[in-house]
């Protein structure tokens, strides 16, 4: 479904990404770890068309999609959320999915209606329902990490890409949210990368890991095999997760 070929991303002199190449099989749940500063970020950013590539090609559907605008790229298929929410602040929850809505493939030949039901129905589906008249700026961070999923899902993409949906929450919310995404992985039939710090939740709920260092990938395997890699226990995970 996605591959990633020789992908390569510099700022200045640093270079973020350095010559990365993996595939995404359709269906897949992949998480992708690494410490601060690996890289990770960067590539979800490539991914998605938030940053062009210095070198090499990013194909999805057997379309080169390199050069093509982020926009785009959503229309064909490819969602995202953030690390730092971009969540419209000044807007409702219930506005925020639905302007995602409108806005994805086909979105014009939807009546104001129709959108207004399937919003609902993803505010429902993340427990936002009796939150859809809120600010987003008045909500917690749980909410507001459950609003992104709910408005990434809203554009009914192929691939998702997951940029820390669990920063910032407690183990309970953290578990939540992994349950969750777990859930429309199976029931929209997603295929997604996921890009977590928290090594305990992630490693239960994907099926195989990429781990990133210094821009590079050093390891893509199982979570199991993972975790016994002694380059990766060096470079970030350390003994205490073994």
């Amino acid at each position: 479904m996605l591959k990633v070929e020789n992908l390569t991303k510099r700022f200045g002199g640093i270079i973020a990404v350095n010559d990365v190449s993996f595939e995404i099989e359709k269906g897949e749940i992949v998480g992708l770890i690494g410490p601060n500063g690996a890289g990770k970020s960067t590539l979800i950013n490539l991914i998605s068309g938030f940053y062009k590539p210095d070198k090499g090609k990013i194909v999805f559907e057997g379309k080169d999609i390199t050069k093509i605008e982020m926009f785009k790229r959503a229309k064909l298929g490819i969602a995202r959320t953030f690390q730092n929410s971009r969540i419209v602040s000044n807007m409702t929850a219930l506005m925020n999915v639905l302007y995602a809505i409108i806005g994805r493939e086909n979105g014009e030949n939807i009546s104001l209606h129709e959108a207004y039901v399937e919003s609902i129905y993803y505010l429902d589906l993340f427990g936002l329902l009796k939150k859809r008249d809120i600010l987003a700026s008045d909500l917690p961070i749980y909410e507001l990490r459950l609003l992104e999923l709910a408005r990434a899902l809203a554009l009914r993409p192929k691939i998702l890409l997951i940029d820390e949906a669990l920063a910032g929450l407690n183990p309970v919310e953290a578990e939540n949210v992994s349950k969750l995404i777990n859930r429309i992985k199976e029931e929209f039939n997603l295929t997604i990368i996921w890009v977590e710090h928290v090594l305990k939740v992630l490693m239960r709920s994907v099926e195989r890991v990429l781990v990133m260092h210094y821009g590079k990938l050093i390891a893509d395997s199982t979570p199991a095999e993972v975790v016994r890699n002694q380059q990766v226990i060096d470079a970030y995970i350390g003994e205490e997760a073994v």
